[in-house]
Protein backbone atom coordinates (compact mmCIF):
# COMPACT_ATOMS: atom_id res chain seq x y z
CA UNK A 1 0.00 0.00 0.00
CA UNK A 2 1.21 3.53 -0.52
CA UNK A 3 0.42 6.22 2.26
CA UNK A 4 2.59 8.95 0.99
CA UNK A 5 -0.23 10.65 -0.18
CA UNK A 6 -3.78 12.21 0.71
CA UNK A 7 -4.99 8.99 -0.35
CA UNK A 8 -4.14 5.45 0.24
CA UNK A 9 -4.21 3.06 -2.46
CA UNK A 10 -3.53 -0.52 -3.19
CA UNK A 11 -0.41 -1.29 -5.35
CA UNK A 12 -0.54 -4.25 -7.45
CA UNK A 13 2.08 -3.58 -9.95
CA UNK A 14 5.45 -5.66 -8.01
CA UNK A 15 7.86 -3.34 -9.18
CA UNK A 16 6.54 -0.08 -7.89
CA UNK A 17 5.49 -1.57 -4.87
CA UNK A 18 8.92 -2.56 -4.23
CA UNK A 19 10.01 1.16 -5.07
CA UNK A 20 7.56 2.61 -2.57
CA UNK A 21 8.91 0.23 0.37
CA UNK A 22 12.12 0.99 -0.51
CA UNK A 23 10.87 4.76 -0.25
CA UNK A 24 8.91 4.55 2.85
CA UNK A 25 12.32 2.46 4.28
CA UNK A 26 14.45 5.09 4.00
CA UNK A 27 11.96 7.44 5.73
CA UNK A 28 11.40 5.36 8.98
CA UNK A 29 14.11 2.91 9.29
CA UNK A 30 16.81 5.20 9.94
CA UNK A 31 19.77 3.06 11.73
CA UNK A 32 22.17 4.81 14.52
CA UNK A 33 25.66 5.68 13.64
CA UNK A 34 28.42 5.41 15.65
CA UNK A 35 31.90 6.64 14.86
CA UNK A 36 33.16 4.06 17.33
CA UNK A 37 32.86 0.78 15.08
CA UNK A 38 32.67 -1.87 18.29
CA UNK A 39 31.18 -3.89 16.11
CA UNK A 40 30.90 -4.91 12.55
CA UNK A 41 28.20 -4.09 10.26
CA UNK A 42 26.61 -7.68 10.01
CA UNK A 43 26.73 -8.28 14.01
CA UNK A 44 24.85 -4.84 14.17
CA UNK A 45 22.25 -5.99 11.90
CA UNK A 46 22.29 -9.16 12.96
CA UNK A 47 21.17 -7.96 16.38
CA UNK A 48 18.70 -5.80 14.71
CA UNK A 49 17.29 -8.99 13.02
CA UNK A 50 16.80 -10.34 16.37
CA UNK A 51 15.50 -7.81 18.17
CA UNK A 52 12.87 -7.17 15.20
CA UNK A 53 12.02 -10.84 14.09
CA UNK A 54 12.07 -12.78 17.65
CA UNK A 55 9.20 -10.90 19.31
CA UNK A 56 6.76 -11.08 16.22
CA UNK A 57 4.31 -14.32 16.61
CA UNK A 58 5.30 -15.64 13.39
CA UNK A 59 8.75 -16.59 14.10
CA UNK A 60 9.91 -19.42 15.74
CA UNK A 61 13.55 -19.70 16.80
CA UNK A 62 14.80 -23.20 17.35
CA UNK A 63 11.69 -24.88 15.28
CA UNK A 64 12.83 -28.04 13.07
CA UNK A 65 11.50 -28.41 9.66
CA UNK A 66 9.49 -31.64 10.53
CA UNK A 67 7.58 -29.19 13.70
CA UNK A 68 7.24 -26.68 11.14
CA UNK A 69 5.38 -28.96 8.87
CA UNK A 70 3.09 -30.55 11.94
CA UNK A 71 2.46 -26.45 13.03
CA UNK A 72 1.00 -25.51 9.70
CA UNK A 73 -0.55 -28.73 9.59
CA UNK A 74 -2.42 -28.25 12.50
CA UNK A 75 -3.53 -25.15 11.14
CA UNK A 76 -5.65 -26.87 8.36
CA UNK A 77 -3.15 -26.84 5.11
CA UNK A 78 -4.55 -23.65 3.84
CA UNK A 79 -2.55 -21.34 0.95
CA UNK A 80 -0.95 -18.42 2.46
CA UNK A 81 -0.21 -20.02 6.17
CA UNK A 82 3.34 -19.82 6.77
CA UNK A 83 6.27 -19.07 10.06
CA UNK A 84 10.15 -17.85 9.68
CA UNK A 85 12.48 -19.96 11.78
CA UNK A 86 16.26 -20.62 12.04
CA UNK A 87 17.85 -22.61 9.57
CA UNK A 88 19.32 -25.41 11.10
CA UNK A 89 21.29 -26.43 8.30
CA UNK A 90 22.86 -23.18 7.44
CA UNK A 91 23.85 -20.94 10.23
CA UNK A 92 22.68 -17.24 9.91
CA UNK A 93 20.11 -17.92 7.65
CA UNK A 94 16.34 -18.07 8.31
CA UNK A 95 13.38 -19.83 6.63
CA UNK A 96 10.45 -18.88 5.46
CA UNK A 97 8.03 -22.17 5.76
CA UNK A 98 4.73 -21.44 3.53
CA UNK A 99 1.60 -23.64 2.66
CA UNK A 100 0.11 -23.54 -0.75
CA UNK A 101 -2.09 -25.99 -2.51
CA UNK A 102 -2.09 -28.07 0.30
CA UNK A 103 1.84 -28.75 0.57
CA UNK A 104 4.33 -27.17 2.56
CA UNK A 105 7.49 -25.33 0.99
CA UNK A 106 10.78 -24.02 2.39
CA UNK A 107 12.53 -21.23 1.40
CA UNK A 108 15.73 -19.85 2.56
CA UNK A 109 16.04 -16.53 3.02
CA UNK A 110 19.63 -15.97 2.64
CA UNK A 111 21.92 -12.94 3.84
CA UNK A 112 23.11 -10.23 1.16
CA UNK A 113 26.26 -8.40 1.92
CA UNK A 114 26.47 -4.69 -0.11
CA UNK A 115 28.99 -2.08 0.56
CA UNK A 116 29.53 -3.21 4.46
CA UNK A 117 25.26 -3.33 4.83
CA UNK A 118 23.36 -6.45 5.77
CA UNK A 119 20.02 -6.96 3.95
CA UNK A 120 17.93 -10.52 3.57
CA UNK A 121 16.54 -11.94 0.55
CA UNK A 122 14.63 -14.50 -0.84
CA UNK A 123 15.67 -14.20 -4.62
CA UNK A 124 19.44 -14.35 -4.73
CA UNK A 125 19.32 -10.41 -3.61
CA UNK A 126 17.20 -8.78 -6.17
CA UNK A 127 14.81 -8.19 -3.49
CA UNK A 128 16.35 -6.81 -0.67
CA UNK A 129 15.15 -6.02 3.06
CA UNK A 130 16.92 -4.85 6.58
CA UNK A 131 15.02 -6.89 8.80
CA UNK A 132 12.82 -9.87 8.44
CA UNK A 133 9.88 -7.87 9.66
CA UNK A 134 10.13 -5.55 6.40
CA UNK A 135 10.61 -8.79 4.73
CA UNK A 136 7.31 -10.29 5.97
CA UNK A 137 5.50 -6.96 5.57
CA UNK A 138 5.75 -7.15 1.38
CA UNK A 139 5.42 -10.30 1.22
CA UNK A 140 2.13 -10.21 2.76
CA UNK A 141 1.41 -7.70 0.33
CA UNK A 142 3.11 -9.20 -2.88
CA UNK A 143 3.56 -12.39 -3.95
CA UNK A 144 7.23 -11.96 -5.57
CA UNK A 145 8.70 -15.09 -6.07
CA UNK A 146 6.60 -16.89 -3.57
CA UNK A 147 3.85 -18.90 -4.91
CA UNK A 148 1.07 -17.02 -2.89
CA UNK A 149 1.29 -13.99 -0.98
CA UNK A 150 1.93 -14.58 3.10
CA UNK A 151 -1.71 -14.63 4.78
CA UNK A 152 -1.67 -16.24 8.40
CA UNK A 153 0.77 -16.60 10.42
CA UNK A 154 1.29 -19.70 12.63
CA UNK A 155 1.64 -18.24 16.26
CA UNK A 156 3.68 -20.52 18.65
CA UNK A 157 2.71 -23.13 20.60
CA UNK A 158 3.56 -25.90 22.55
CA UNK A 159 4.13 -28.97 20.24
Amino acid sequence: MDFSGHRSRVIENPSEALSVAVEEGLSWRVRPRSGHGSCSPSQSSLSNIGYNSHAQPWFHSKLSRDEAQKLITQHGLIDGVFLLRDSQSNPKTFVLSLCHTQRIRHFQILPVEDDGELFYSLDDGNTRFTDLLQLVEFYQLNRGVLPCKLKHHCARTTL
